[in-house]
């Protein structure tokens, strides 16, 4: 019976192999093998018994249900693991685990577990990127009210929006790439971290063992790999979910009724609500800003992992194998959702220029006040005279344009037709356009 909305609801199946049971004993089952190979290149066992190790550590031979079958009567899951593979190898069977103690084997498991995941999220990141660069294309011109506080403020363009959201993915690449070499890390390193019982060979057999495996070795380690590398990776992961839930509030904002200028991409036979038959909910966009919350609830736990007793205790252990897992499942599975959400983002643009022409131009003020400042009028009087002129408009509910033609002090140093140009949303847009191709051409 399925439990968790993993199972049934969220998540994509290549993903959720990485981290399935069986891949998670196949993992582990190949840092088994890669000690066995190390053990024989410095001569500490056969190489016949390394390689019949290898042979047999695979899932088609070691069992999920004689691994439980084991646990059941150990209570330990490594052992399990140790004992199923060695039944399979014969008289190859006492080498298995030689030196080794149960974490040298799951830390160096969840770093081969994590490349392949790291692979996925590093694609899924670069499409998230190439669906905004797209619409910052689109819309590279399209000028539209910005708004600060919630207010209306003074005019920018989608262009620009977009642009800023690529950026910031692309940086959440460049994350990603940096802390690789923090984050795929393995070790065999023994029970306190000394290396004691993998004999005089000890640091060259760690290195071989690595290597085998593609991943970096730590500097010095205790009994497990301490968890600051782990905790990188999961507030990565946070911080990344958080965009995702920074761009979708933007979206889920945009298409409110009142304002109208944007919304999801909505089926044809799509249901909005079970009682309001006219509804169209931003479901998609409320979906990442939802489960991005657990994303960076995981995080929290992450960082209570970085303290352990000693040269451990087990408290990490119960927590990692719910966290790591339900992150990164749920991480790829919002970015594959907000791909598709901003892919198939509508615009209407009746909305767009009513909402711009709101405040009966009085979101011109600004550009009105660098007007007046051309003309040789300081800045402080400027700005004193256009807010006058803005609140007047406001407060009765008067053209601002009316407002400006009316007043002597700027009818003095501007045309009526000066007045109207500097009131045009597209001509004070400053360099929106020339950052939204910058932007274009670099992070291609």
């Amino acid at each position: 019976m399925a439990i968790h909305p993993i199972e049934y609801r969220y998540g994509r199946k290549e993903v959720k192999d990485i981290f399935s049971e069986e891949n998670r004993l196949q993992t582990m089952l190949d840092v088994e093998a890669a000690l066995a190979r190390a053990h024989a290149k410095v001569g500490n066992i056969p190489k016949k018994d390394a390689e019949a190790i290898s042979r047999k550590a695979s899932t088609s031979h070691v069992k999920i249900s004689r691994v439980n079958e084991i646990e059941a009567t150990t209570n330990h899951d490594v052992m399990a693991v140790v004992k199923a593979l060695a039944e399979q190898c014969g008289a190859s069977g006492g080498y298995v685990h030689l030196g080794a103690t149960s974490n040298d084997i799951t830390d160096t498991a969840t770093a081969l577990q994590l490349r392949d995941y790291i692979s996925v999220l590093s694609k899924d990141l670069r499409r998230l990127k190439a669906s905004i660069i797209s619409q910052a294309k689109k819309h590279r011109k399209t000028v539209c009210i910005g708004r600060t506080h919630g207010q209306h403020a003074v005019p920018t363009t989608y262009g620009l929006k977009f642009a800023i959201w690529a950026a910031e993915v692309q940086r959440h690449l460049e994350r990603l790439e940096e802390c690789r070499k923090r984050i795929l890390v393995g070790k065999m390193s023994g029970a306190v971290g000394t290396q004691a019982a993998l004999g005089k060979h000890a640091i060259r057999i760690q290195e071989l063992v690595m290597r085998d495996l593609r991943l970096n070795a730590p500097l010095a380690s205790n009994q497990v790999l301490q968890r600051d590398r782990l905790g990188e990776f999961m507030l990565l992961m946070a911080l990344i979910a958080e965009s995702l839930n920074k761009f979708a509030t933007e979206i889920r904002n945009l298409q409110r009724t009142e304002i109208g200028e944007v919304s999801e991409g909505f089926g044809r036979k799509q249901v909005g609500s079970s009682t309001m038959p006219h509804k169209r909910n931003p479901i998609y966009a409320e979906r990442v800003c939802g489960i991005s919350r657990v994303i960076k609830a995981d995080a929290i736990a992450a960082l209570e992992n970085i303290p352990l007793w000693h040269e451990r205790d087990l408290t990490n252990s119960s927590c990692e194998r719910i966290i790591v897992p339900e992150a990164c499942i749920l991480l790829d599975y919002i970015l594959d959702v907000s791909a598709n959400l901003v892919s198939n983002l509508v615009f209407n643009k009746a909305n767009i220029k009513r909402n711009l022409e709101m405040t009966q131009g009085r979101m011109m003020a600004e550009s009105m006040m660098v007007r007046l400042v051309e003309k040789g009028m300081g800045r402080q009087q400027a700005h004193e005279l256009v807010r006058e002129c803005a609140m007047e408009s406001n407060n009765k509910n008067k053209p601002f344009m009316a407002v400006l033609e009316k007043n002597r002090k700027i009818g003095r140093l501007l045309s009526a037709q000066e007045i109207e140009d500097a009131l045009k949303p597209e001509k004070y847009v400053g360099t929106a356009v020339e950052q939204v191709d910058a932007a274009i051409r670099k992070l291609k």
